[in-house]
């Protein structure tokens, strides 16, 4: 067999990094480790290939030389996994889909027109697809309810990439979260009981990207990192901690956990004393009646601004995700998130509409109030969304304009960079490698930062503040303001498409527009 990996492309969103990518001659943050470990998956003696879009052009040539195209893929990826579909239709190649948007309640995407298709996780379905292939009976849809041990999980197929093509490698731990968000579809996906994977695991898949030569950061993509605390503090940690001693701390690793990290001081020195030097922690609102509604549990009657503080303190940088949009959202709600945000020194902060995922319960309880829209883009951070909110759609669409116009400028992005490092607390651990990718990066980006852009003045009063109150931060310091370049070329592309739903929406106000 002849196997071809394609995953699509992702928009241009605030997630892709694409523009601040382009400083250090990289053309992804994260390689497809769902297709990788897939690709571990199948049987040794068959021929691969992996084409990732946001890297490589994917040719009729590529799509030819398939016997299968194996496809996967998020739902903001949509548009490209259609044109991949549409072209392996047209010339006769088969396809297998599977990962989160190929799944169940995503059905009027054509799943019809795919060959075979893998809903759930593949550990327990692969192997019966492969087995009806052999056997020349291979069914359209293999499903099962049954949440596999991931500790069977392979290392996954590092030779079918080029690792100089992206930022950071990542890793897999845990998949699954204790928590029940009502707008989360990560239980559906994955399930409440977080299932882990064993230290002599994680070790190995270490060992894979030491040994392919990689030594930058790397991205645990666990749901919630933290979701088995016992397990983490007991037995990953340490054998994590001792690995990096023995190997000189190669890498700089990040991850996501929620908010109740900051209450546990064990956990927060072991992870940095591991080399976790980043976490993404889902604040939502500062809006405590948003939080109730939502189910938010760690976030509830807590002091948000206090524990993103304490975990910047013991030297792990937040980043943030936000929500506007909720049924208990104030008008005041924009004012808020912007307050919020400045004054937590939140740099990366991920400000979204609220988007009901299919089967989520938030998606079961606006059908049933007659509020679910057709489709959605997947993009919460484009400013639409798939259904009706209460407070009106202009409302709602302007508001998140101005949150957006508002974070991202300048002047205000700068100000945040400031009072992050006026509270981050870094440790010694892990060694700054300096490579003349670096230096070309902080040239190309002084000269578009501090003499093209109309906010060049903050970006400068930044680079002296740094260089004489925190110099050992300077690195990050600049790393964060080429970040929040790419944050204002998209935010300028979708404060286009906003003013424009504003106008179509002012045009349809009337008796009919006024409830839409």
């Amino acid at each position: 067999m002849k196997i071809l990996l394609v995953y699509p492309q992702y928009p241009d969103t605030f997630w892709s990094f694409r523009h601040a990518l382009k400083f250090i001659f990289k053309k992804a943050t994260f390689p497809p480790l769902g297709l990788l470990t897939i690709a571990a998956m199948l049987p040794e003696e068959w021929e691969k290939k992996l084409v990732d879009m946001n890297t490589t052009t994917l040719t009729d040539k590529d799509l030819n030389w398939a016997d299968y195209v194996f496809i996967s893929g998020m739902v903001a990826q949509q548009n490209s996994a259609r044109e991949v579909i549409d072209r392996c239709k047209k010339l006769g190649t088969k396809i297998v889909a599977g990962g989160p948007f190929f799944n169940r309640g995503y059905e009027d995407f054509g799943f019809d027109e795919i060959d075979h298709l893998v809903f759930n996780e593949a550990e327990n379905l692969l192997p019966l697809f492969l087995e009806d292939l052999a056997k020349g009976c291979a069914k359209h849809i293999y499903t099962s309810e049954e949440r596999p041990d991931i500790r069977e999980t392979p290392v996954p197929l590092w030779s079918l990439i080029n690792r100089k093509k992206y930022q950071s490698m990542t890793i897999q731990y845990s998949r699954g979260c204790p928590f029940n968000c009502e707008f989360c579809d990560i239980i559906i996906l994955n399930g409440h009981r977080p299932r882990t994977k064993d230290k002599s695991q994680v070790i190995a898949e270490l060992d894979a990207l030491y040994d392919m030569g990689w030594r930058a950061s790397v991205f645990f993509v666990d749901d919630n990192f933290i979701g088995n605390k016992r397990k983490l503090k007991s037995e990953i940690l340490p054998a994590i901690i001792k690995w990096m001693k023995e190997k000189k701390h190669p890498f700089a690793l990040f991850t996501e956990a929620s908010i109740n990290l900051a209450d546990d001081e064990e956990l927060m020195r072991l992870m940095t004393e591991a080399g976790f030097d980043m976490v993404f922690v889902g604040i939502e609102s500062p809006n405590e009646e948003s939080l109730v509604e939502c189910n938010k549990v760690p976030n509830k009657n807590r002091d948000l601004l206090a524990a993103v503080k304490k975990i910047q303190n013991h030297g792990l940088q937040v980043q943030g995700g936000f929500i506007v949009g909720f049924d208990s959202d104030p008008l005041s709600i924009f004012k808020s998130q912007i307050d919020f945000i400045q004054k937590s020194g939140i740099v990366t902060a991920m400000v979204g509409v609220l988007m009901a995922p299919p089967e989520t319960r938030l998606y079961e309880r606006l059908k049933k109030e007659n509020r679910i829209l057709p489709k959605g883009s997947g993009d919460n951070t484009d400013g639409s969304t798939n259904f009706i909110p209460k407070m009106g759609r202009e409302t709602l669409t302007s508001g998140y304009k101005h949150v957006v116009d508002t974070i991202y400028a300048p002047k205000q992005y700068y100000e945040r960079i400031i009072t992050f490092l006026r509270e981050y607390r870094p440790g010694n651990r892990v060694k700054i490698r300096i490579s003349l990718i670096h230096l070309i990066a902080l040239i190309r980006s002084t000269w578009v930062l501090g003499v093209q852009e109309k906010g060049r003045i903050h970006y400068w009063k930044l680079v002296v503040w740094t260089l004489l109150k925190k110099p050992k931060t300077f690195p990050l310091s600049m790393t964060l303001a080429v970040q929040g370049f790419h944050f204002r070329k998209v935010a300028e592309k979708v404060r286009v498409s906003l003013t424009s739903d504003i106008r179509r929406l002012e045009q349809a106000r009337g008796p009919v527009g006024k409830h839409n």
